[in-house]
């Protein structure tokens, strides 16, 4: 695997799961880390958030691996504040050469009590947040001079429409995924001229607290879940699996891969 050092990485939804094993991934690549996170839940997401405890112990884990760290509290969903805090971390850490669009929500309740809310809420955390993240990356990785990685952390939601499983939150979920799609290949595009690269990974079932929760139970046992399952044995994949194709994709060995859609889902997308 290449090394990363001297490289400094931007990752929001990092407090805890799979952005959390992302910083702590890069950092043992040699990385340094801006790690954001809202830390703060959702009225219409039925699971705890992460909390600034959680994006304290990501930013400890990080030092603990010898690297350098800036941790901020953000929400994605505003452009102004992650532009403020990814120019913060920038002026810190001296530059920045990957952004990973990790922040996301799945709230998948059968009967919501206000489902036009809850649509709201998951494009803006996951489509429009993602987006924010990008254009407030993009011009310090341009400033840069060196070219650099974008990476929107996607679903197999992106590429299916089969798993909304009639629920208003499924329904946008999938919505704000296939949209990933959409921003990865304008955005390869237009900063193709930069050398950045611009990628999108769709992901089957991973063990976080998104998907290992109360709620989610509950939906299983009011539905049909069958199709739900990869085609390889094993069950759910762990984030640090995630974590190894993410460096691997931002790395010199994938250089000549943009605008891609990788599916990292053990077969779940052919079936």
């Amino acid at each position: 695997m290449s090394t990363f050092e001297g490289k400094v990485v931007l990752i929001t939804g990092a407090a805890r799961g799979m952005g959390r094993s992302h910083c702590l991934h890069y950092a043992g690549l040699g990385a340094d880390v801006i790690a954001l996170d809202a830390c703060a839940g959702l009225a219409t997401v039925p699971y705890a958030a992460a909390s600034e405890e959680d994006l304290e112990a990501t930013a400890d884990a990080v030092r603990g691996l010898g690297r350098n760290v800036v941790a901020r509290k953000v929400d994605v969903r505003d452009q102004s504040a992650m532009t403020t805090a990814v120019s913060s971390g920038v002026d810190e850490l001296g530059r920045l050469d990957i952004a990973v669009a990790n922040a996301a929500i799945a709230p998948l309740m059968i009967d919501p009590t206000d489902p036009e809310q809850v649509w709201r809420d998951v494009i803006d955390v996951n489509l429009t947040g993602a987006y924010n993240t990008a254009q407030a990356a993009a011009p310090s990785i341009i400033a840069g001079g060196v070219g650099g990685n974008i990476v929107f952390i996607n679903s197999t939601a992106g590429l299916k429409g089969s798993l909304a499983m009639g629920t208003v939150g499924g329904y946008a979920y999938t919505a704000s995924k296939h949209g990933l799609v959409g921003l990865t290949r304008a955005f390869a595009i237009d900063l193709a001229p930069h050398s950045i690269r611009v990628n999108t990974l769709h992901l089957s079932g991973v063990a976080t607290p998104m998907v290992v929760n109360e709620s989610m139970e509950r939906l299983k046992a009011q539905r049909d879940m069958s199709a739900w399952t990869n085609l390889l044995p094993g069950g759910r994949m762990a984030a640090e699996d995630v974590s190894s194709v993410l460096a691997w994709i931002t790395s010199d060995e994938a250089r000549h891969l943009t605008g891609v859609s990788l599916p990292v889902d053990s077969g779940f997308s052919i079936k």
